[in-house]
C-alpha cells in the first residue's frame, strides 16, 4: 500500500479553489433565498436613493435595473468577486442573478460593495435577458464615481445602453489588475 501524504499548503489552496464550486452547487429551490434576496434589494435601492438622488431619474428612464445588493471581492494576486441580485422592470422582480468575477495582477486585500445597473434601452435589456451569460464590456459607462459624486442624467447619459452605480465601499482592495464579470441567471 502506499502511503500519500498531502501538505497542509496543498490542502489549503485545494480547499479555497473548491470553494466556489462547492457553493454553486446548491441551487436553493424551495429555500428562502428569494425573500432574501428581495428584502436586501429594497434596502440597496432605498440606500442608493437618500445618498444619490439623481438616481431616481435614471430608475424612471430605464427600461430595467439589475440590482446586486452585496458584492464581496478579495485578492492577493489572483482575486475574485461573487454576489447575488435581483433584475427589476417596472419595481417588480423578473429574475435573479449572480454575479462573478475573477482577476488577476498586483492586487491585495478585499471589500464589499452594492451595484446597479441600469439599461436604458430595451435593446440592451433585451440581450442582457436573453444572453446564457453576460459579461460586462465597453458599453458600460459609471456614473457613481468612488468619491461619491452625484449623478446626472444628462444627454450623453441617457444615450449610453448601460449605466452602473457603484456605491457603499466597505473594506480596501488596492492594485492593478485585469478583471472580467459575468451575470448568470439563478434560481435563488
Amino acid at each position: 500500500m502506499k502511503n500519500t501524504q498531502i501538505s497542509r499548503r496543498a490542502f489549503t489552496f485545494g480547499a479555497l479553489a473548491a470553494t466556489p464550486v462547492l457553493a454553486a452547487c446548491g441551487n436553493g429551490v424551495g429555500g428562502r433565498g428569494s425573500g432574501t434576496i428581495d428584502a436586501r434589494v429594497r434596502a440597496t435601492l432605498e440606500e442608493m436613493y437618500r445618498s444619490y438622488p439623481n438616481t431616481r431619474s435614471l430608475a424612471e428612464k430605464a427600461n430595467g435595473m439589475l440590482v446586486m445588493p452585496l458584492v464581496t471581492e478579495a485578492g492577493l494576486g489572483f482575486g475574485g468577486a461573487y454576489g447575488r441580485g435581483a433584475l427589476l422592470i417596472d419595481n417588480v422582480t423578473v429574475d435573479y442573478y449572480s454575479v462573478v468575477k475573477g482577476s488577476g495582477g498586483l492586487q491585495i486585500g478585499a471589500q464589499q460593495y452594492a451595484h446597479v445597473l441600469f439599461f436604458m434601452t430595451q435593446a440592451a435589456l433585451t440581450d442582457f435577458r436573453r444572453s446564457p451569460g453576460w459579461a460586462a464590456g465597453a458599453d458600460v459607462e459609471y456614473v457613481i464615481s468612488d468619491k461619491g459624486d452625484s449623478v446626472s442624467a444628462d444627454t450623453t447619459t441617457v444615450l449610453t445602453p448601460v449605466l452602473a452605480a457603484v456605491f457603499g465601499r466597505a473594506g480596501l482592495r488596492i492594485g492593478a489588475t485585469l478583471e472580467g464579470t459575468k451575470y448568470t441567471r439563478i434560481i435563488p
